[in-house]
């Protein structure tokens, strides 16, 4: 609990319409989008209009030694806004602009409160898109996007969000502000700071402003959806487009649990007799590459046994697909009252392997796991149904969870392809990095954060 003099001096800073006190809000602010989390009550939310606030606030916090947890619109996956040490919880959602859009220079300036597809919407007419696509994209923010380096469905060709952050403004834990990277195609000015904030999860700094990269939006696409009778089949098609040196802008995969789910949620005429769907999608900017690109992956779908492919007739079509894709999370939440989604990924050869894991991972603990996601880039979502009051299903999830974590890491793999570690993976890190190189991150953390009241209690557990 906060003294009432703090909380006045928080009110001073943002003006009192500002600072949320009230147990409702506490409670709304106590957990983010990740299942089976604790739920843990700030001392206070803060939402500051600007930079300057921020600084003002960090320097308080700092003096009387405050948690201060940095939160977007709260949809990450990895319980990275949960305040489980309590103190502040400091909405960015009023800095929510974009500064400058240079269509000369393929950039824009946003503030970290902006949602994602407003930008979008904004480059649409410079002819430009930015090309992180997150499932949430209509609701995640670019600075809970930048801080996690979120992936999304056009990963596997265009990559993730650290591939398109050029700068930032952070400001750091005793309160004073610095400035990363900049405008610039080349850069190789000193350490990498930029990259060392973005996927950082709030725990080093707090991103005050973002300079990403934009890129010209493709002028042709064919999407298409390939319906298999075997989940087997459809892993082989994956690592055979890529061995064939096809890159499509988008290649998803759907189990049978998810189509079915899916369709009951959405109803727009998934084959829920399949057991699986791959969902793709080429793009560029001369016709006939993307058309011959297009037939390259028709002949690999039926080579592997594809029952049939569809081809999206207009963008209607193509729009209603990518929807139920993105519905798969929503549509599997309804099933039970706990839906536990993971973020294993490996390389892209190992996918049949994954695949078939998951499957015996289900059977093996009597779990009912959808599986869905970025197939084309190795980021698989197996998504276990379950009932977090009942303590013996609990018991075998977490061992199930285990299990997929450490099948990942010995196909090559790593904990998270784009949701991040948060609470949710910090026991895992070892395995991943080993002690030492956790030591390492550690130092960086200790060096920055002395006092750790940046985000505490994530990355690692217990800082």
């Amino acid at each position: 609990m906060l003294a009432q003099n703090i909380l006045e001096e928080l009110k001073k800073i943002v003006g009192k319409e500002n600072v949320l006190t009230s147990k409702e809000d506490m409670i709304a602010y106590s957990f983010d989008a990740t299942a089976a989390m604790p739920e843990v009550k700030p001392d206070v939310v803060v939402m500051p209009e600007n930079k300057e606030q921020i600084v003002e606030i960090v320097k308080l916090a700092g003096q009387h030694k405050i948690p201060i947890i940095t939160r977007g619109a709260g949809t990450n996956l990895s319980g990275g806004t949960i305040p489980i040490k309590n103190g502040i919880v400091l909405s960015m959602l009023k800095l929510d602009k974009i500064i400058e859009i240079d269509a000369e220079n393929l950039t824009a300036r946003v503030q970290p409160g902006l949602i994602i597809q407003k930008l979008n919407d904004a480059v649409a007419p410079y002819g430009l898109m930015y090309p992180p696509d997150p499932g949430t994209v209509t609701t995640a923010t670019m600075g809970g996007s930048v801080s996690e380096c979120s992936g999304g469905l056009r990963g596997l060709k265009y990559g993730v969000t650290k591939d398109y952050i050029m700068g930032l403004e952070v400001v750091m834990a005793d309160g004073s502000v610095i400035r990363t990277g900049g405008k610039t195609v080349k850069n190789v000015s000193g350490y990498d700071l930029t990259k060392l904030f973005t996927g950082a999860e709030g725990t080093l700094g707090i991103i005050t402003e973002i300079t990403v990269k934009l890129i010209p939006a493709p002028k042709y696409r064919r999407s298409m959806l390939a319906i298999f009778d075997d989940i087997d089949k459809a892993g082989n098609t994956i690592a055979d487009i890529i061995s064939n040196k096809v890159i499509p802008a988008t290649l998803e995969i759907m189990d049978n649990v998810t189509i079915r789910t899916v369709e009951n949620y959405a109803k727009i005429g998934l084959p829920v007799e399949a057991e699986a769907i791959l969902i793709l999608e080429v793009d560029g900017n001369i016709e006939q590459i993307v058309i011959n690109e297009y037939e390259t992956v028709q002949k690999i779908c039926k080579d592997n046994g594809a029952v049939e492919i569809k081809l999206a007739q207009s963008d209607k079509e193509r729009d209603a697909v990518f929807a139920a894709r993105r519905a798969a999370l929503p549509a599997l939440a309804q099933v039970r009252p706990t839906t536990v989604l993971e973020d294993a990924t490996v390389p892209r050869s190992k996918i049949p392997q994954m695949l078939k894991a998951l499957k015996e991972i289900a059977k093996k603990y009597n779990l009912q796991i959808g599986t869905f996601g970025h197939a084309g880039d190795g980021n698989l979502h197996p998504t276990i149904l379950t009932d977090e009051s009942d303590k013996e299903e609990m018991e075998r999830v977490e061992k199930a969870v285990d299990e997929i974590f450490k099948i990942a890491i010995e196909l090559g793999g790593t904990l998270s392809g784009e949701h991040g570690i948060g609470m949710a993976k910090a026991k895992y890190m070892e395995w991943e990095f080993g002690k030492e190189g956790v030591e390492v991150m550690k130092k960086i953390k200790d060096a920055l954060d002395p006092d750790h009241i940046l985000n505490p209690g994530k990355m690692f557990g217990g800082n």
